[in-house]
């Protein structure tokens, strides 16, 4: 039975990631504590995978009941801040770690997510495990962390997630919230990259471009994709859905629009 396997959001903006029970959405649609706070430099660009290797050097957690964010850096310096009241603190150790003058900024109604009129990331548990057995180093846990998809489903096809997008396409529910396709998510440079060391796997966009022209669905609309080198669903959750909770273990069955 299809249904929901896996909830994970990424407080910091190209930092590590937690898994939640449930979630809940903000009102821009995205899950909540998904990429709510952002690091921005002085210029007003923010730090992230794509600019920097540094952000593999780093180990956060953050807890949601708290609000407290406990990080580590490569040399073995581990602090705890409270982001209510010392952010301050937190980007004056972020700031010395990265060696820029950094802010973090928050934003509760969307987060800093990348599409900003979009919503949650949407993968399938057998995609991660058919990338993984593409690469003989890769488990699918590294798969799922280089990926960073918010929502996991489990009990579908490799690849279930391309259905959803390009002409007269469903969408899905999982218990009572609805998921409405929007696009397909081009990789960039991040998922070449161990997510512990930062190193770059030799070949791993070559290979992955070959296995994924192999493997394309004949049942997904390939109008709906600009190249290959693409995995992982950007959906919509329409507003009115939007004051729904999301829970892991939800049953999910495909709807038409």
């Amino acid at each position: 039975m299809a249904r929901v396997d896996r909830l994970r959001v990424y407080p910091i903006k190209g930092l590590d990631g937690i898994d939640l029970e449930r979630a809940e959405f903000v009102a821009g649609g995205t899950l909540t504590f998904d990429r709510e706070f952002a690091l921005v430099d002085a210029s007003g660009d923010v730090v992230n995978g794509k600019r920097t290797t540094r952000v593999h050097d780093i180990e956060t957690e953050f807890d949601p009941e708290s609000g407290e964010l406990a990080v580590e850096s490569d040399g073995g310096d581990r602090r705890q801040f409270d982001l209510e009241n010392e952010r301050e603190a937190a980007e004056d150790w972020f700031s010395e770690v990265f060696g820029l003058e950094l802010t973090l900024e928050r934003d509760r109604s969307l987060g800093f997510v990348d599409r900003r009129e979009m919503g949650p990331s949407v993968i399938s548990t057998a995609t991660l495990e058919t990338v993984a057995a593409w690469f003989d180093d890769l488990t699918v846990e590294s798969v799922r962390r280089r990926m960073r998809a918010n929502v996991e489903i489990s009990g579908v096809e490799p690849f279930w997630e391309d259905r959803f997008v390009g002409s007269g396409t469903p969408s899905f529910v999982a218990d009572d919230v609805r998921f409405d396709g929007v696009t397909p998510c081009g990789r960039c440079v991040v998922p070449k990259r161990d997510p512990d060391t930062g190193e770059a796997l030799p070949e791993f966009q070559r290979r992955f471009v070959e296995k994924r022209r192999e493997t394309f669905p004949e049942w997904a609309d390939g109008d709906a994709f600009d190249h290959y080198y693409t995995l992982m669903l950007i959906a919509d959750v329409p507003e009115r859905y939007r004051d729904r909770t999301l829970e892991v273990g939800d049953s999910v069955e495909i709807v038409e629009k």
